[in-house]
């Protein structure tokens, strides 16, 4: 058996069978919860793969506040998946590549830091889309084995598969000398990003996916890295990856739209997270825009915890009071403030449905 599948077969198969609880697990109404992504959604499946340590997080200061050790996650606790699934009533979503964890009844995490809807975007120490919803069919797979197809059929339809990609693909566009959009025009790079995502999207849908929850594009344009790039030209923010950011969002609110019409049964929440995202950082009364952990403006250069080309940081004394962790990922509190609203939302913020409706159904 699959090192991935290490916990005892026999129980967990009586679990899935009777979709009863079993310790420590989800009792018998549970909805199973699908993670796909990049850093903002990774668990710690960076721990399992042979990359540079710079595109890791299992060392300190990452993990110090919640979990008192670092475990992979981009923050300095949990991260918005570990939000969700306690509002859902389910533990904590395990790494797909974590070894010998029970990856069937809550659900599993694919996301992995650096990963882009494009194959070429991280390739080296990224796992894309396309390879994570791959992992997921082996997932579906195994449970018709387990469970015969009508059982699988019907637990694959009432989970609910959220989604955070893209972004990474627009990073290589914020440097001030990047050159990657010289073969394509925006339009054109944006439409590549789109059209990746939607075909992964079909594909959980044709798997028996249902119910999903995205984020659109964060406000990565004024991060503290690129408010150390920029800093003494025009400021904490980039123009150009602005323009892409909003690009990209007008694109996939379109998108998702139109999956609505053609797919029978889609329904999905995306969550705003440009706009959330934004209204912590231009607060400076309440969080500002400089990191808690790193050097340089706006502690913006990328070497917290000292393992990356610069090793000197400054780690701020109280990470709460941050909405950055390090130079471009959030803190616990923010990941908290930001699942809050995926949850229970208005639709001027997550819509059209927020996730607790989408679990409810």
């Amino acid at each position: 058996m699959d090192h991935r599948f290490g916990t005892p077969y026999l129980v967990l198969y009586a679990c899935l069978v009777n979709l009863i609880g079993c310790r420590g697990l989800p009792a018998k109404n549970h909805v199973p919860l699908f993670i796909f992504g990049d850093s903002l959604f990774d668990a710690g499946n960076n721990n399992y793969v042979d990359i540079p340590p710079s595109a890791q997080a299992n060392y300190w200061p990452y993990g110090e506040t919640f979990f008192k050790y670092p475990t992979g996650r981009f923050s300095d606790g949990r991260i918005i998946p570990d939000f969700i699934a306690e509002y859902a009533n389910l533990p904590l979503i395990p790494p797909y590549l974590q070894p010998g964890s029970n990856k069937f009844i809550g659900g599993v995490n694919f996301a992995f830091g650096g990963s882009g809807a494009l194959i070429e975007t991280a390739q080296g120490y990224g796992i894309n889309l396309r390879t994570q919803v791959s992992y997921f069919e082996e997932i579906e797979k195994l449970w018709r084995q387990m469970l015969g197809d009508a059982e699988a059929k019907k637990l694959i339809s009432k989970a609910v598969y959220l989604i955070s990609m893209g972004v990474n693909d627009y990073m290589v566009h914020f440097g001030t000398n990047s050159t990657v959009l010289e073969s394509y025009s925006r339009e054109e790079y944006v439409g590549m990003v789109i059209g990746n995502l939607t075909v992964e999207i079909k594909e959980i849908y044709k798997k028996g996916g249902r119910k999903f929850g995205f984020v659109n594009a964060g406000a990565l344009d004024c991060t503290p890295a690129i408010g150390a790039l920029e800093a003494g030209t025009r400021g904490p923010c980039n123009e150009n990856a602005t323009a892409l950011i909003e690009l990209h969002n007008a694109a996939f609110s379109n998108a998702l739209q139109e999956l609505e019409s053609q797919l029978e049964g889609f329904k999905y929440a995306t969550h705003d997270l440009y706009t959330s995202w934004s209204e912590r950082i231009h607060n400076p009364t309440k969080y500002g825009s400089t990191a808690c952990c790193g050097t340089g403006p706006y502690r913006g250069i990328p070497s917290c915890g000292g393992r990356k080309p610069v090793k000197e940081y400054q780690l701020c004394g109280n990470a709460s009071e941050y909405v950055f962790f390090d130079s471009t990922h959030l803190t616990e509190k923010a990941n908290q403030q930001l699942a809050e609203l995926m949850w229970s939302g208005s639709p001027n913020i997550t819509g059209p449905y927020n996730l607790k409706m989408l679990f409810d159904i």
